[in-house]
């Protein structure tokens, strides 16, 4: 009989080795393609939407004579209301005629085309400020005004005098004396807080369109998601878990809340869109519809791991709670329940997250529409239920359909904030599950 040494692999051992460098070799190869992956979806978006963040801007002193403001001279709002934008825009294209002439840089463009080198959003700017600052009719106000999106283009490499050429909106002029402002200090660009702040804007004025509707939409949202369905959802994990009967009742709740969760979230969206708008006639677009609709969704996504945490406590505490007397409802909630609270509240984050950046079915229920100011009824009692609203992912729908290759830069920057806000959540939970973990 022959003596096989351990310490000498055989042709078993041997394959058996092979095979496990093989996985290993998978598993790295499959974590090595995720991160690349993932690399090349961040530098696409950080590279497209990072200069969203910055915008280019004039300063401009515009002439404002009271006998085309005001021509009551009593300085009354509602008649200097009467003013448009137009006679703003005259103004404007006025002063910043004279901005060029008084720089000494040679152009032969007309007073039209170095007015249309700023963005359309400028005369409401300065007709605003003046509404707000009316004492200023008779005198000369100087003002950051925003340039138009080709201009601004051309600063952050998106427009190129060769495309500038072929583009009815622009010309390599506009782009040269641009240029040539930008080198005498009087085009600049810097941070541009409005992208955070302004609400949407039209086809024609991408660098004015900002994400502060759609913040302030997503915000209430996650507000009613919070409100209705942690509770429910944890009442709901307690009972099935700690009281309810095991039986083929349970058997089949446990069965199909597995099977909602992964229910595509369309599906979420027509259901919304028959209760709670078709049957309960609630306002469509409505901050309160999109946040019950999410909180569908993210109910099954929020029991799932509270049970697991329910369930991760050991029998032990229980069974010591019982035995010094608790009842099985002091036994829950004084002893097993803050024991599984850190994997409650990461399993709430996590959902939030999830429904932080849901997009299909809030289209179902109207939340595609274009809010251009922010509705008179956004305040926090009034806002939930008042006039059409929008979120984050929606905004980013919205601009990607736009033609303007200015929206394109958007859209990405609102991917940039709503990425933010979701790396935020997620630390949010790891803290979460750090400060209230306890080890057995």
């Amino acid at each position: 009989m022959t003596h096989k040494s351990l310490l000498v692999a055989d042709a078993r051992t041997k394959k058996r080795n092979a095979a496990e460098r093989r996985f290993k070799a998978y598993g790295l190869t499959a974590i090595v393609v995720a991160i690349l992956a993932l690399i090349m979806l961040l530098v696409s978006v950080f590279g497209t939407g990072a200069s969203s963040f910055r915008q280019t801007y004039a300063t401009v002193t515009v002439p404002l004579p009271e006998d085309k403001l005001d021509k009551s001279g009593v300085r009354d709002i509602d008649v200097m209301k009467k003013v448009t934008t137009i006679g703003y825009t005259k103004l404007l294209n006025e002063g910043f005629e004279n901005v060029v002439i008084a720089s000494g840089i040679p152009t032969e463009l007309s007073r039209k085309d170095i007015g249309g080198m700023l963005s359309k959003e400028a005369a409401a700017t300065i007709r605003d400020h003046i509404l707000a600052n009316s004492e200023l009719v008779g005198t000369e106000a100087t003002l950051d005004l925003l340039m138009n999106g080709r201009i601004d283009g051309y600063f952050k490499g998106r427009v190129t005098m060769e495309s500038a050429a072929l583009d009815s909106n622009t010309s390599p002029e506009e782009l040269a004396l641009a240029q040539a402002l930008k080198d005498a200090g009087i085009v600049h660009t810097k941070f541009n807080w409005a992208f955070l702040t302004n609400p949407d804007a039209s086809d024609q004025r991408p660098e004015a369109a900002g994400l502060g509707v759609a913040i302030l939409g997503s915000l209430y949202m996650m507000i009613v998601v919070l409100v209705t369905s942690l509770p429910i959802a944890v009442a709901a994990s307690i009972y099935l878990e700690e009281f309810a009967p095991k039986n083929r009742w349970t058997d089949l709740i446990e069965v199909n809340i597995s099977n909602l969760a992964a229910v595509p979230s369309i599906v979420y969206g027509i259901l919304g869109l028959a209760i709670f708008i078709n049957f309960l006639e609630l306002n469509q677009s409505s901050p309160l519809v999109g946040g019950l609709v999410l909180s569908l969704m993210t109910l099954p996504r929020i029991i799932i791991p509270a049970r697991a945490a329910l369930k991760s406590v050991p029998p032990s505490i229980r069974d010591a709670a019982l035995g010094v007397g608790a009842s099985k409802m002091q036994s829950v909630f004084h002893h097993v329940l803050p024991l599984a609270a850190p994997g409650i509240l990461t399993g709430v984050i996590i959902g939030l997250g999830q429904a932080l950046g849901e997009t299909a079915p809030l289209l179902l229920i109207g939340m595609v529409a274009f809010v251009r100011e922010y509705p008179a009824a956004y305040t926090p009692d009034a806002g939930l239920f008042g006039e059409a609203s929008t979120a984050l992912p929606v905004q980013v729908y919205n601009w990607t359909q736009r033609a303007d290759p200015g929206f394109v830069e958007r859209a990405s920057g609102a991917i940039i904030t709503l990425l933010i806000f979701l790396l935020v959540m997620n630390a949010v939970a790891i803290f979460l599950r750090r400060k209230f973990e306890r080890r057995w």
